[in-house]
Formats: structure tokens, C-alpha cells, sequence
């Protein structure tokens, strides 16, 4: 029998693989070797951080708590973007790849921000 986890059913969490699978993929590409050891691993890390709270919060007892953790997704998505911002001001993307990420960030605000609510309301 196959194991349900109900967080593989959310838009947001299918949509922020597919954001994290990309992102992951340009940096890889883009971003200088001496940035392997700082801000490559702090990207990784934050965009690992927004799936995996959307994971986690899921299973909590209470939509409180889970809202939280949904919560902490977001901030995590903040720290995503504030991490373009610096690769742009270091030139390791051009105006129009920040901006076609940062689209595709705001989508996935939008999408946290009404979910966050949905929970929070006792609509999940």
C-alpha cells in the first residue's frame, strides 16, 4: 500500500518543486565557482526551506501550527529573493532572468499567502 502525504496534494508545494528544481539548475550553471561555498549553499538551503516547511506543517495536530509553518516558508521565499537580488548586483544573472524569477517568486507568495489564510480559517 502506498503511503499518503497529504502536502504532495497542495498546488503550492508542486509548484515550489518545480520553482527549487529550476532555480537550483540556473545557479548550478550561472553562478561563479567562488560562490560554491557562499551564497550557492544559502539559495539551496532557503529554497530546501520553503518545501520542506510546506512538508512538515502538514502533519501538525493544529492549523495554527501549520499556518506557521507556512509562515516560515514565506520568509524563506523572502531570503530566496533577497539572495537574486545580490546575484544580480554581482552580475551572475541579467535584469530579465531576476525578473522572470522574481514572477514566478511572487506567484508563489501569492499562493502561500492565501493558503496560509485558508489554514488559518479552518479551511485546509
Amino acid at each position: 500500500m502506498k503511503a499518503h502525504f497529504r502536502f504532495r496534494e497542495f498546488r503550492v508545494y508542486r509548484d515550489t518543486l518545480i520553482f527549487r528544481k529550476d532555480l537550483k539548475k540556473f545557479s548550478r550553471e550561472h553562478f561563479p565557482v567562488e560562490e560554491r561555498f557562499v551564497l550557492l549553499p544559502q539559495l539551496w538551503r532557503a529554497l530546501d526551506s520553503i518545501v520542506l516547511n510546506i512538508a512538515e506543517g502538514s502533519d501538525k495536530y493544529s492549523d495554527i501550527d501549520f499556518s506557521r509553518y507556512l509562515n516560515q516558508a514565506l520568509t524563506s521565499l523572502s531570503e530566496v529573493v533577497a539572495c537574486l537580488d545580490s546575484a544580480y548586483s554581482d552580475r551572475y544573472l541579467s535584469e530579465k532572468e531576476l525578473n522572470d524569477f522574481l514572477e514566478k517568486a511572487g506567484h508563489l507568495r501569492s499562493q502561500l499567502l492565501k493558503f496560509s489564510s485558508k489554514v488559518r480559517n479552518g479551511k485546509s
